[in-house]
């Protein structure tokens, strides 16, 4: 099987379907599935050859799910930028790929001109904007409309498809390289787990260059169904799109839900009818959110999916009847599910001896969804990767029927008096006060304790919730020990261009003058 399957199925079985909705243009798959070849033979003219890289820096739109297709029908490998890292970072990951050609929309024209004076390999900055083509550059639509269409490579198996830069929350970029075989593998598994499915509307709410939207966007192309785009996450543009485009399914990260359900223009009852499930993951949610989530869209289905990029990034999923009022008896509302079809999990000591049941170690994952390795980083590579086996670094327990639950980053856990305390243990537990938005927990230092528990919390609009309260909340519910002993209150939290909180800035400031740190 190759990536761009789903596109000569859709335009054989459907051509007349609608593909993509985004600005007010609407294309078939016939029109899409042409415009994809033609940028193809666009991408070969200037130079692509199987196995180049090619760059986008640009917002969420129906032209980057364009390129996805168009780079892997000519041959190419995807290289999407994270549109919210800085210049140096972006830099980076361009020249370490050493990337030939770089897609930029509105957002990011004036970052090219540095980009081109400083990685040397990108030989032509492509503009896929909606103004005048900038001095240097070469206008996307021209290029597609002047290009011959070309025959479909339909690369395959163990050709690499995309390097995909990831710092995670903890540490330097490292470019993940995934095969065609790698996003097949987890596209099919995600749809045998009933994640996709014919007459579905997508929306790209979460940042396109996040291997999570890529995933389920391939389970939607392959399902021959239509995408809605907006630029980027905010409330007001998903809730209109949900409205206008009559989207039925939607990719969201925790922060993005408790921006969503708290939103103002949610009490102004928009018509939100289409929308039949939410696809949530990325990072712990807490239940008091999952339940305000709930309440305010009764009706939606909630699908936790668990993974990371190196994984292609699906590993777990905890499907939407664990989430009803029913399935909460079962127990597995915190779970993050189990195996995927076709994926094997274990939860293992630190010599990589699976433990027994209900025991907390590190969860490791085998199949053919784990990546091929990190580019240019044989040595880490071996370290993440063993025996087949990838480590993903979280912390869990599997309980008797093989849901797992993911109890901590293992870089996250906190050591207080020789207790291991669990940060998402923590967290819930905040989360749970009446006047808390968001929180997280860090270990900051301690002369006595080694580390001891500190909370930063953004509180709800309009609410002043007083550290004593949080304290006492939290001790009602957990034990003392684990409570937090200091608490900051602040405006918003740092997020990842994924959407996951940056516990290594909070950590920063705690940290940066001991001998000993927390990564």
């Amino acid at each position: 099987m190759y990536s761009t399957q789903g596109l000569h199925r859709a335009a054989q079985q459907q051509p007349d379907a609608i593909a993509v909705r985004f600005a007010g243009r609407a294309r078939s798959y016939k029109e899409f599935g042409a415009r994809v070849a033609r940028l193809a033979g666009a991408l070969q003219s200037l130079g692509m050859a199987p196995g180049d890289r090619v760059a986008m820096l640009s917002l969420n739109s129906d032209l980057y799910l364009e390129y996805q297709f168009g780079v892997w029908w000519g041959g190419g490998v995807v290289n999407p930028c994270n549109s919210r890292w800085s210049a140096a970072e972006i830099i980076f990951s361009l020249h370490d790929s050493a990337s030939s050609l770089l897609i930029v929309d509105d957002a990011f024209t004036a970052m090219a001109a540095q980009i081109l004076q400083e990685v040397s390999s990108i030989g032509h900055v492509i503009y896929a904007g909606q103004g005048d083509t900038p001095p240097g550059m070469l206008d996307y639509e021209a290029l597609v409309r002047a290009a011959t269409p070309v025959d479909d490579r339909c690369r395959r198996g163990d050709d690499l498809a995309g390097v995909f830069y990831t710092g995670g929350t903890t540490g330097f970029p490292k470019g993940v390289m995934l095969s065609h075989g790698n996003l097949c593998a987890s596209a099919l598994a995600g749809m045998a787990e009933g994640l996709a499915g014919p007459g579905r509307v997508y929306l790209h709410a979460a940042p396109m260059f996040h291997l999570a939207d890529m995933a389920f966007s391939m389970m939607h192309a392959l399902s021959g169904n239509t995408h809605a785009f907006v630029p980027g996450f905010a409330s007001e543009a998903v809730l209109a799109s949900i409205t206008r485009d009559r989207v039925t399914d939607v990719l969201l990260v925790p922060t993005m839900i408790q921006m969503l359900v708290d939103h103002p223009a949610m009490h102004a009852g928009p018509d939100l009818g289409s929308l039949k499930r939410i696809y949530y993951g990325a990072s712990p949610i807490s239940e008091a959110l999952l339940d305000r989530a709930m309440a305010a869209l009764p009706g939606v289905e909630f699908v936790q999916a668990y993974g990371m990029t190196e994984l292609s990034p699906i590993a777990t999923v905890n499907h939407a009847w664990h989430h009803t009022i029913e399935g909460r008896k079962a127990g597995k509302l915190r779970s993050a599910g189990r195996a995927t079809v076709g994926t094997e999990v274990r939860i293992v000591d630190g010599d990589g001896v699976e433990v027994a049941r209900g025991e907390v170690g590190e969860v490791v994952v085998r199949g053919a969804n784990v990546m091929l390795g990190y580019w240019n980083n044989p040595a880490q590579t071996a370290a993440a990767v063993r025996n087949g086996w990838m480590h993903t670094g979280d912390g869990a327990y599997m309980d008797a029927e093989g849901y797992i639950f993911i109890v901590d980053r293992i870089k996250d856990m906190i050591i207080s008096g020789a207790e291991n305390i669990f940060s998402a243990e923590v967290e819930n537990a905040i989360a749970g006060h009446a006047g808390v938005a968001a929180c997280a927990v860090i270990g900051i230092p301690h002369a006595v304790w080694g580390e001891t528990v500190h909370a930063v919390i953004v509180a709800k609009p309009g609410a002043a919730p007083a550290a004593d309260d949080i304290i006492a909340h939290c001790k009602a519910l957990i034990a003392g020990y684990k409570c937090p002993r200091s608490i900051a209150f602040v405006d918003q939290l740092p997020l990842s261009g994924a959407g996951k909180i940056l516990k290594n800035k909070l950590r920063e400031p705690f940290w940066s003058d001991q001998q000993r740190g927390v990564g």
